[in-house]
């Protein structure tokens, strides 16, 4: 999650604030044009902050096809990188209000749980070209990036109206950080049979939620501050419980801890640090 969204709310708006700000300098025509202009401007930067997410998939497009040997470094560096993404995720929820993001946290470890043992009975489970254990894993990993995208894309939202600038420059912050989250995904996809151009697609898929989401924060702030923190939570919560309870797991079963430990450990530091640099 791009979460460079330290902004002070002070001064957001409040619905139909967008319209009123421009009253008594022009009509109400250009007033419309003016705020249809802004919607417009957000969803366009909250998209390309979806795009940027197949970015990480690039490395597969030029690399040779990695085989199921490879499969526990994959797993071993996805998880340190959703580690750190949450620890990040926390860190910024943390800025909003402690409370609601710990219950956020907790929820969302839940509802992983639930998920995970509701997809698992399904043996039959296919996701594109994976079958089984490879297609349960790889919908709860694009399943928890699909949701931890919803408060990347409030955060985009209402960022927009506090300041145009600053959205842009949250927006510009979450694209660069998604690259890494779309890396993330490629790293669980590819290993297991998954083309490079179909992981792209999946981890686009993923961040689909910010233009849609972006939109109708921009256009009631107050109303989807609140928000924020939980929805920050529950995002670190599901991807800890991912990584505890199936990309650990499996990248010890393929991988030998000397190996797997040093991974996790060197992704998610510099994923965390990436964050940080970027809040």
């Amino acid at each position: 999650m791009g979460t460079s969204m330290s902004f002070d709310p002070v001064g957001a708006v409040s619905p139909g604030a967008h319209v009123e700000k421009y009253a008594g300098r022009t009509s109400r025509s250009v007033v419309r044009l003016r705020v249809t202009m802004e919607v417009l401007a957000v969803f366009v930067v909250a998209l390309a902050t979806a795009l940027a997410t197949g970015l990480g998939a690039l490395p597969f497009v030029f690399a040779r096809r990695p085989d199921r040997s490879w499969l526990g470094n994959a797993n071993s560096l996805a998880a340190g990188l959703m580690l750190g993404a949450s620890g990040g995720l926390l860190y910024e929820g943390f800025r909003y209000g402690v409370g609601r993001t710990v219950v956020g946290a907790l929820v969302g470890g839940v509802f992983l749980l639930v998920s995970q043992r509701l997809i698992g009975a399904h043996e039959n489970l296919h996701l594109g070209s994976l079958r089984g254990a490879d297609a349960t894993k790889a919908l709860l990993v694009v399943g928890v990036m699909t949701l931890h995208s919803f408060a990347e894309g409030v955060g985009v939202g209402v960022a927009f109206g506090v300041e145009q600038s600053l959205g842009v420059l949250i927006g510009v912050a979450i694209a660069v950080h998604n690259i890494p989250e779309g890396l993330a995904i490629s790293l669980v996809l590819v290993p297991r049979g998954t083309s490079a151009r179909n992981a792209a697609a999946w981890s686009i898929f993923s961040s689909l939620p910010q233009p849609l989401m972006a939109v109708p924060a921009f256009l009631f702030v107050e109303s989807f501050q609140g928000f924020l923190p939980v929805g920050l939570g529950f995002a670190a919560g599901a991807m800890v419980w991912l990584v505890l309870a199936d990309l650990l797991p499996e990248a010890l079963e393929t991988s030998r801890p000397r190996t797997v430990v040093p991974i996790v450990a060197g992704s998610s530091v510099a994923m965390l640090l990436f964050v940080l640099l970027l809040l």
